[in-house]
């Protein structure tokens, strides 16, 4: 459950208004300049942390008192970092837990905010491409994380089997305790690990014989013959990173093969990105059809995050 995700309330301290976001369980705030070290100068070091902590804790409570789903207050210290997209918190008050139980789409997730991912904004997004999967059809997560899209495709769609991909290990913990507690396992399947590397693994043997068994849970070396070197759906909600990651995405394409391709661009420079999914398809020799484009939210003032749906004809 999600409550009031950025809901705004007033500091009467530093009479700003200030928003926080709520996770299940844990509400997380970026506090203003005001609040933070370095801010107060006027004032001696012991005073100033005791003042700011005093804020902090007051203004925590106040989300306490106000939403009765939240058991926890954070403040975010750092932002999200390199691809494994971490983030620094600090405890304010509450319960003194960074583990969220987190229900969207019929689905419930349990994750750690510092040492995994995972953004409710884009909730929507993984409903919609749910909707999109058609029966039978086999779909791979690329950065996959704690395994939303993975889970919300399994439990929303007829998908025969969604292979969710992720680096980050203790994400991957989460994935398969979310697997158990979403009651997927049969229809999810954990495959660990670089997905250069991953691509590399599977472009070296043939495709599974339809009678093959599967390799329920959690892909390790031995069960790589099992997953097919081809899906009918891709999925790639990547983070900021340089690499497109779409080299790999071709490979592991068909004919038929549908892809949601996310990055991120300023407002007006949505074609660069569109241009460049086409540039990437040249590279690899295949021929694509844009289905569709969409901004999938804001990121920051006037820079978004754009989703580019396209099919490999040949």
């Amino acid at each position: 459950m999600i409550a009031n995700y950025g809901k705004k309330i007033k500091m009467k301290s530093e009479n700003q208004i200030r928003a926080f976001s709520v996770l299940g369980n844990i509400a997380i705030v970026n506090f203003p300049d005001g609040l933070k070290s370095g801010h107060h100068r006027r004032t001696p070091k012991d005073f100033q942390e005791k003042s700011l902590l005093g804020a902090k804790k007051k203004f925590a409570q106040e989300i306490l008192k106000n939403n009765k789903a939240v058991r926890t207050v954070l403040e975010k210290s750092g932002k999200f970092k390199g691809r494994l997209r971490k983030m620094e918190t600090r405890f304010v008050a509450g319960e003194k837990t960074k583990e969220v139980i987190y229900r969207e789409n019929n689905c419930v997730f349990r994750f750690n905010v510092d040492t995994t991912y995972f953004s409710p904004r884009l909730s929507n997004e993984r409903k919609e491409i749910a909707d999109a999967v058609k029966p039978n059809e086999e779909v791979l997560v690329m950065f996959a994380g704690v395994a939303p899209f993975s889970i919300v495709i399994a439990r929303n769609s007829m998908a025969k089997k969604v292979y969710s991909n992720e680096i980050n290990r203790e994400a991957n913990k989460y994935a398969k305790l979310n697997i158990e507690l979403n009651k997927v396992k049969e229809r999810v399947e954990l495959i660990g690990g670089d997905i250069k590397r991953v691509v590399k693994r599977l472009s070296s043997h043939p495709p599974p014989h339809p009678s093959a068994p599967s390799a329920q849970g959690k892909i390790n070396a031995r069960d790589f013959n099992l997953i097919p070197s081809k899906f009918d759906v891709i999925v790639m909600p990547r983070p900021q990173l340089k690499d497109s990651f779409l080299h790999e995405a071709f490979m592991l394409s068909k004919k038929g093969t549908r892809i949601y391709y996310y990055d991120f661009c300023a407002v007006d420079d949505i074609d660069k990105i569109v241009e460049k999914v086409k540039r990437e398809a040249g590279l690899a020799r295949r021929n694509i059809k844009i289905l569709k484009v969409k901004k999938a939210g804001e990121i920051a003032p006037y820079k978004v995050r754009v989703r580019v749906d396209f099919k490999v004809l040949s």
